[in-house]
């Protein structure tokens, strides 16, 4: 879809803090945080809803599936518990702001848990963004 800011992450018409990035599935850091490492974890091609993802039993081939989808959060999450030395990562599927499917993953941060209404972190500046990417990349 031309005019979905997410789309346009996806073909690299609009820059992202890259965290994890396969075939099928991109997740990167949210330029307007709730908690440090809040990451959204988008679908390469455009769905509008995460429900609207194909089950293993009626995706197309080279299709994405709602199972693959959720093992990528699953994996993302758990290396976050892991290099963050937390036990939490809040998720939430939610995908009001922007009409593509993604899900948020907020990782505890020094005691602090994000729910919603939450008073937002200042934007990720350049160099914070590349920073923290670096550290959170799933390798």
């Amino acid at each position: 879809m031309a005019s979905c800011v997410f789309c346009k992450i996806v073909a690299g018409e609009l820059p992202c803090f890259k965290i994890y990035e396969d075939e099928y599935f991109l997740a990167f850091l949210d330029i307007n945080p709730w908690v440090e490492g809040h990451t959204l974890v988008i679908p390469k091609k455009h769905y509008r809803w995460v429900w609207d993802l194909p089950n293993k039993e009626t995706a197309k081939s080279g299709e994405p599936t709602i199972e693959e989808y959720f093992a990528v959060v699953h994996k993302i999450a758990n290396h976050y518990r892991q290099i963050l030395g937390t036990e939490f990562v809040m998720s939430w599927v939610y995908g009001w702001d922007v009409p593509h499917a993604h899900i948020h993953l907020f990782p505890a941060s020094r005691g602090k848990i994000a729910f919603y209404p939450k008073q937002k972190l200042s934007p990720l500046s350049p160099e914070k963004g590349h920073q923290l990417a670096e550290r959170l990349k799933v390798k």
